[in-house]
């Protein structure tokens, strides 16, 4: 003991200090135990998703209003995908509870796992789009893209409807764990498509002279879109590899509110409002090189 104070010896400093850093960790504990919490965090995605469903409608119904003597092009669809992901995603958050408790499980599994699905396909349009601009440029044939295309999510959703009635018919660990080792895998092949093709057609257009306004804003464009897809595909694959062998980081539980709420709003809600924001000005009205129909 000193004048003036006393002496917290070493032993029980670092018993403070461990107390003080298990207090520190337990709000997460509490917020995931909660059901009020659980609600809360659940309808702010759904509002979140929401606004992200209803920025992409706007946006679909302006283009549709700038070119309406173009049918379904690819941008079209891009955006009413995008407004169907984020509205489904928002209903599903808004009955998250009621959902938990349907039977069999699979229907959980099915309702859950369709627009990470739909979510993958929504960006490989993306994709596909940027491709047949970049052999187009290059005066090659973009003939086998779109049956490519066509060709891969076909098997994406065999495989998965596979898997869903194999857990139907026997619902084994084993097979949730690679369901969701799947996901994995095929969100890094997305993020492979956004490297591949994103990064030949920015590339490209560095190439070209940029002294138009309109060339450098479509450089940034694919830089940054590249960047956000590629990171947020990326990200989705890792998450989801913890998500098949870690319970802790289990998305597919009630009790788990804070980490669905950083890994959607990472993953899916902020990825989508950047990208919706890059790609927001419209088509001109006439003589388009670059605007493909839906064929």
């Amino acid at each position: 003991m000193g004048r003036g104070g006393s002496v917290i010896s070493p032993p029980t400093a670092m018993m403070v200090a461990a107390y003080e850093l298990k207090s520190a960790s337990n709000w997460w504990d509490q917020i995931d135990d909660s059901p009020l919490w659980q609600d809360r965090i659940y309808h702010i995605l759904a509002a979140l998703f929401g606004v992200v469903s209803f920025v992409a409608l706007v946006q679909l119904i302006r283009i549709q209003l700038r070119v309406p003597e173009y049918g379904w092009t690819t941008q079209k669809v891009f955006h009413f995908l995008n407004f169907v992901v984020n509205g489904v995603r928002s209903l599903i958050f808004v009955f998250r509870r009621e959902i938990q408790k349907l039977r069999p499980e699979i229907v959980q599994h099915v309702l859950l796992d369709t627009p990470s699905l739909a979510f993958f396909t929504t960006y490989a349009l993306l994709v596909l789009f940027w491709a047949e601009i970049y052999y187009q440029a290059r005066a090659a044939s973009t003939d086998g893209l779109r049956p490519s295309f066509i060709t891969i999510n076909a098997v994406v959703y065999a495989v998965q409807i596979a898997m869903w009635l194999i857990m139907w018919w026997k619902p084994l660990p084993i097979v949730v764990i690679l369901s969701k080792m799947f996901f994995a895998g095929v969100s890094l092949f997305a993020a492979l498509g956004f490297l591949l093709y994103g990064g030949r057609l920015f590339l490209m257009l560095q190439r070209f002279p940029v002294e138009s306004k309109g060339r450098r804003k479509k450089l940034q464009e694919v830089g940054y879109v590249t960047t956000i897809c590629f990171t947020c595909f990326l990200a989705r694959c890792i998450m989801m590899c913890f998500n098949a062998f870690d319970k802790a980081a289990d998305l597919d539980v009630l009790d788990h509110p804070i980490l669905n709420f950083i890994y959607y709003l990472l993953v899916e809600i902020l990825p989508s409002s950047l990208v919706l924001f890059i790609l927001r000005k419209l088509p001109p009205k006439r003589g388009i090189t670059q605007y493909h129909p839906i064929r």
